[in-house]
């Protein structure tokens, strides 16, 4: 893990992003702000910050958030979960904290409420790249640094499409898709 200085850092940057856009519920448009303020640091910078995603994205690696995403995107692969955490970070430090620390909190979230019922999948691959990205724009390679440390084991998995697995563990998710 890294120090906390850069964990907040990279929440600077994602805030700045959001600050930056005229609907911060726009997720691409989130993670391209937070590229192109990314772009602006210098090379080294970048590099560690991509430090401080990975240990985020681990941090988020939760078989519970992953129920979640997969009863709000109508399904979810491996790929999909790491764009639907990427989407989470998009929403800012405050609500990815309090998702993280309780997935079922997810309810409460205007984006989610809006998503609920429709076709709308709440994913953000660049965001999961934004890193990535913006080193290549400033070296030309997409050689990043080793990241240090695996993402946690999920544990067991629970039946996703299980309905009444679902209302006992996500209880006001599960009252939001039901309506």
């Amino acid at each position: 893990m890294l120090p906390r200085m850069t964990v907040d850092r990279f929440w600077a940057l994602v805030e700045q992003g959001r600050a930056g856009v005229h609907d911060p519920s726009d997720a691409e448009a989130v993670a391209d702000r937070t590229r192109q303020a990314l772009t602006a640091l210098p090379a080294a910078e970048v590099a560690e910050l991509n430090q401080a995603l990975h240990d985020l994205m681990a941090d988020s690696y939760r078989v519970d958030l992953w129920g979640a995403a997969y009863q709000l995107n109508g399904g979810c692969s491996d790929d999909g979960f790491e764009y639907f955490r990427g989407w989470l970070l998009t929403q800012g430090r405050a609500v990815f904290e309090r998702v993280v620390a309780d997935p079922d909190a997810l309810a409460d979230l205007p984006a989610v409420r809006d998503a609920a019922g429709t076709t709308l999948d709440l994913e953000c691959e660049d965001m999961f790249g934004v890193v990535a990205d913006a080193y290549h724009a400033l070296t030309g390679t997409y050689e990043l640094p080793r990241t240090e440390g695996r993402y946690p084991e999920l544990g067991r998995f629970w039946d996703f499409d299980d309905d009444d697995e679902f209302r006992r563990r996500l209880p006001r998710l599960s009252i939001l898709l039901e309506d």
